[in-house]
């Protein structure tokens, strides 16, 4: 199938972006002379910014004037004139949006909605993390294994802010990324949590703190609460990919549910994550050797949603309230033991 000129689309969130990017690999792989390009939302375009895989980043701004944001994306996709779309996103105005574009081949998941769009549907895998789903959307054109492994691209200069920064925290401690925040009030480990878990660990670890600019009074006020001698908070001071950059310069990330998750596991720093009202078969764990994910398995209410809640439909927000500091700081200590690494 001689592709020229293929779409991959993904108007989720920014965890759901940077899973895409084996997806994309793969697909130039399969495709080394096509155009590849990638529609996302204004929101984690950055994320993909210098990939090498990529021809072009495609703006749909849906949350925003959906109706006009339709009409110019589409008017942007019939110019182009594509022949193929791979979309992991499953939504109708994803489907209807690439039936209108005039794209003749279009692969997805073979689940509602988007089922009566598409000219090819495949089987999404039962169980496995999203990337290994994302990834089965090449199959009809090729039987390779390709590599889970997530990956950004943060330029020299990028790297050289997140450096600056970070330059007073001592060489000579491991450094703890902490990224305390979540779109979702219930994925949020408890504030006092985080706290407590600084103050246990500030004699032996430096801390950065991650988050957007509506994150930055929480950072801020976890770090006057426990007072850290070695801390920093860089949260929204940095793009997306700087933010990168300074997930890179870490020892670990302790983080809830959310997309600072996603960007460590991209640039390869080990991942310690809360999980409270999701869990890890929704298909969206941290995935590499040595990181861990704290939840309270059985407990009954467990999931309750897709994306957690402003509050716990129970009252009780165990899943969260159980998984206790002592119990991270544990682990956090064999992690780091000279002597025995991480089970």
């Amino acid at each position: 199938m001689d592709f020229q000129r293929i779409l991959i689309v993904q108007t989720a969130y920014l965890g759901d972006t940077v899973l895409i990017t084996p997806l994309i690999r793969a697909a130039r792989r399969i495709f080394p002379q096509a155009q590849i390009d990638v529609l996302v939302i204004p929101q984690t375009a950055g994320v993909l910014q210098n990939n090498p895989h990529l021809n072009r980043i495609v703006i749909f701004d849906k949350r925003h004037n959906k109706r006009a944001a339709f009409i110019h994306t589409l008017q942007e996709l019939r110019a182009t004139r594509y022949d193929l779309a791979i979309t992991p996103h499953s939504s109708f105005t994803t489907g209807l949006l690439l039936k209108m574009a005039g794209i003749p081949y279009r692969v997805g998941f073979d689940r509602s909605p988007i089922r009566y769009f598409l000219t090819r549907r495949v089987q999404p895998p039962e169980t496995g993390h999203t990337i290994e789903k994302n990834l089965a959307l090449l199959q009809p054109f090729s039987s390779q294994t390709f590599s889970m492994q997530t990956e950004l691209f943060p330029t020299a200069t990028q790297h050289e802010k997140a450096q600056t920064l970070l330059r007073y925290l001592p060489p000579d401690r491991p450094k703890i990324a902490i990224a305390p925040g979540s779109v979702w009030p219930t994925k949020r480990w408890p504030r006092e949590y985080y706290r407590d878990l600084v103050r246990a660990l500030q004699a032996r670890f430096s801390f950065v703190f991650i988050g957007s600019k509506d994150e930055r009074a929480l950072c801020s006020r976890i770090i006057r609460e426990a007072q850290p001698e070695h801390a920093v908070n860089v949260a929204g001071e940095l793009s997306l990919l700087e933010s990168a950059a300074a997930i890179a310069q870490c020892d670990l990330m302790v983080c809830n549910d959310s997309g600072a998750l996603h960007l460590a596991n991209a640039m390869q720093t080990d991942v310690f994550a809360f999980f409270g009202p999701t869990i890890k078969d929704f298909g969206f764990y941290p995935f590499r050797p040595n990181d861990f994910v704290f939840e309270v398995s059985d407990l009954y209410c467990r999931p309750c949603g897709t994306h957690g809640h402003k509050k716990c439909p129970e009252g009780h927000f165990r899943c969260m309230r159980e998984i206790t500091p002592p119990l991270v700081v544990q682990k956090i200590l064999r992690h780091f033991s000279p002597f025995s690494k991480d089970a």
